[in-house]
C-alpha cells in the first residue's frame, strides 16, 4: 500500500511531498521527497509491537534548518574526499569544502537538501517488492564542483520478507565519480528509548581502513584482529567505545570504514552486518553490493534535537551503518573505483531485513 500527502514548502518555493509505504510483512515507511529523507521507519518485536526504528521529525521545517543528515540519501559522494579535491583523466576538480579541510557527504547542497520527483506504486516492479517508491534527481556539471550531468533514479521498496531495499542507479554524460549511500540512524528500541551502547554488532569484516586525526584514510587496510574494531562476532556497541585507541579517539568513538569480506565486485549481494537490540529482539540484518561499510556510532556530543513525538535526540542516541565504496577513494587508485563514465550504469543495492526473537 502506497500513500502521499504534503510535507511542507521549502524556502524556495517548491513543495515537498511525504510517502507512506506499507507491507502485510508488518513494516511501515514514511519517507520524504526533500532528501530522500526516511523519516520514519515502524518494525515489530519480538511480541509483535511495533517501534518507529529511526531518528527523525515530525516536520519538514527541522531538516530544511539542518541535521547531520539524518535519514537521508547522501551524494554525489558519500564520506570524505581529502582537501576537497580530486584528479580525473589529468584535470583536477575542487569541490566544496564543508568538514574542516575536507568534503564531506557531496557538499554544502548534497543530495540531503534537493528535492526530488517521486512516482510511487503498490504491488511495486522491484524484484519482490509490495510497495515502492522511485526518486529521481538530476544534479547539473559542475554542481558542488562535480564534473559531468548526473542523472540519479533511488527506489525504497518494502519487499514480503520483511525488509527495506533502496536499490541506486545513475548514468553520466562526462567522467565523473559516484558514491551514494543512506544515512539512517538507527535505534532498535524504538527512537525515542536511550542511546545505542547495548545494542549488539556484528560486522562481516576482518579489515577497516585507518585513518588519520583529520579522518582521512592512510591507504591502509589493516586487520581488525586485536583492536576495538574487531566485530566479527557479535559485541555490544558500548562495550569498547572509550578504549584508549588511536583510532577511536581520532573519530570520538566509531566512525570508520570496514573492508568486507564477502564483496567480489559483481553486483551480488553479501552480508555486511547484523544489529540486534536485546531487549525488544529486534534484529536488522545488512546486505549489500557495496565493497565498505561506514559504522558510524553517533558521536554526536554538541548535538541535541527534539525530534519526532518530542523524543530528545543526542550523543549516540542512533548509529549508521552506511553502505558505500571507501572514503577519499578518488584519490587512492588500490582503492576499489568510484569512476563513472559516459555509457555506464552505476548501480548498487543494500537491503535491511528486520526479524526479532
Amino acid at each position: 500500500m502506497v500513500e502521499s500527502r504534503p510535507f511542507g514548502i521549502t524556502a524556495d518555493g517548491d513543495p515537498v511531498g511525504l510517502i507512506t509505504l506499507r507491507s502485510p510483512s508488518g513494516l511501515e515507511l514514511d519517507v520524504t521527497t526533500y532528501g530522500g529523507i526516511v523519516t520514519r521507519l515502524l518494525a515489530p518485536d519480538r511480541d509483535g509491537q511495533l517501534a518507529d526504528v529511526v531518528l527523525g521529525h515530525d516536520t519538514l521545517e527541522p531538516y530544511l534548518a539542518g541535521t547531520p543528515y539524518v535519514g537521508a540519501i547522501v551524494g554525489r559522494y558519500g564520506n570524505r574526499i581529502a582537501g576537497g579535491r580530486f584528479t580525473l583523466d589529468g584535470m583536477e576538480y575542487t569541490l566544496a569544502v564543508n568538514d574542516g579541510m575536507h568534503h564531506l557527504h557531496g557538499g554544502e547542497r548534497g543530495f540531503d537538501k534537493v528535492v526530488w520527483d517521486a512516482e510511487t506504486r503498490s504491488n511495486g516492479v522491484a524484484s519482490g517488492s509490495e510497495a515502492d517508491v522511485t526518486l529521481t534527481f538530476v544534479s547539473p556539471d559542475g554542481d558542488e564542483g562535480y564534473p559531468g550531468a548526473l542523472s540519479v533514479r533511488v527506489t525504497y521498496a518494502l519487499t514480503s520478507d520483511a525488509a527495506l531495499s533502496i536499490d541506486y542507479e545513475a548514468r553520466t554524460d562526462a567522467p565523473t565519480v559516484v558514491n551514494l549511500t543512506h544515512h539512517g540512524y538507527w535505534n532498535l528500541a524504538g527512537h525515542g528509548i536511550g542511546d545505542v551502547l547495548e545494542h549488539e554488532l556484528s560486522i562481516a569484516a576482518s579489515r577497516f581502513t585507518p585513518v588519520d586525526e583529520t579522518m582521512i584514510p592512510t591507504g591502509e587496510l589493516r586487520s581488525v584482529e586485536g583492536t576495538p574494531l574487531d566485530f566479527r562476532d557479535p559485541t555490544a556497541v558500548g562495550s569498547r567505545i572509550e578504549t584508549r585507541d588511536q583510532q577511536l579517539g581520532f573519530g570520538g568513538g566509531y566512525d570508520h570504514n570496514f573492508v568486507l569480506d564477502g564483496w567480489k565486485g559483481d553486483g551480488a549481494l553479501s552480508p555486511a552486518a547484523v544489529l540486534r537490540d536485546p531487549a525488544s529482539g529486534r534484529t536488522m540484518e545488512v546486505l549489500t553490493t557495496e565493497p565498505g561499510l561506514q559504522f558510524f556510532s553517533g558521536n554526536l556530543p554538541d548535538w541535541r534535537t527534539v525530534g519526532k513525538g518530542g523524543a530528545v535526540y543526542g550523543h549516540r542516541t542512533g548509529l549508521c551503518l552506511e553502505t558505500q565504496h571507501f572514503p577519499d577513494s578518488p584519490n587512492r587508485p588500490g582503492f576499489p573505483s568510484t569512476v563513472l563514465r559516459p555509457g555506464q550504469t552505476y548501480r548498487s543495492t543494500t537491503v535491511y531485513r528486520f526479524s526479532a526473537g
